[in-house]
């Protein structure tokens, strides 16, 4: 895998994210993958990790949102750190936190690990005010 494809998977990847579209992600997700959660949860298996996923991608969150910050590519590990800020938005607050995922890739350019690391224990929420 070269440079320029490793990063047009991890960028294709989160933006599918960003999209809300859950078969977009898991299109990426190889069969027996890992998904290790900031809160310490391990969702192994691409159903294990779909289950993880859907409540983010059923709105019960709010609006969610992943904004690049920094990103390392290592090709010849097939490798990426991606730094981001989440936000997120419901009809009546917004707030967010500050992450990275490591993310690791097979020679098919299907996920095989997903390491995700937070700066908080739980988004700061604000109320909106109207």
């Amino acid at each position: 895998m070269t440079r320029e494809e490793l990063k047009r998977h991890v960028l294709a990847f989160t933006d599918a994210f960003n999209q809300e579209d859950l078969g977009g992600v898991m299109a990426y997700m190889a069969d027996d993958a890992v998904y290790d959660e900031f809160n310490g949860r391990r969702a192994e298996g691409a159903a294990a990790i779909r289950e993880a996923f859907e409540p983010q991608f059923a709105g019960k969150f709010g609006t969610m949102r992943f904004r690049e910050e920094d990103l390392i590519l290592d090709a010849e590990a097939k490798s990426a750190m991606i730094s981001w800020t989440c936000t997120l938005e419901s009809p009546d607050r917004f707030g967010g936190w500050r992450g990275l995922d490591l993310l690791f890739f097979n020679d098919a350019g299907k996920v095989v690990r997903k390491e995700t690391y937070a700066k908080t224990e739980k988004p700061a929420m604000r109320r909106l005010e109207r």
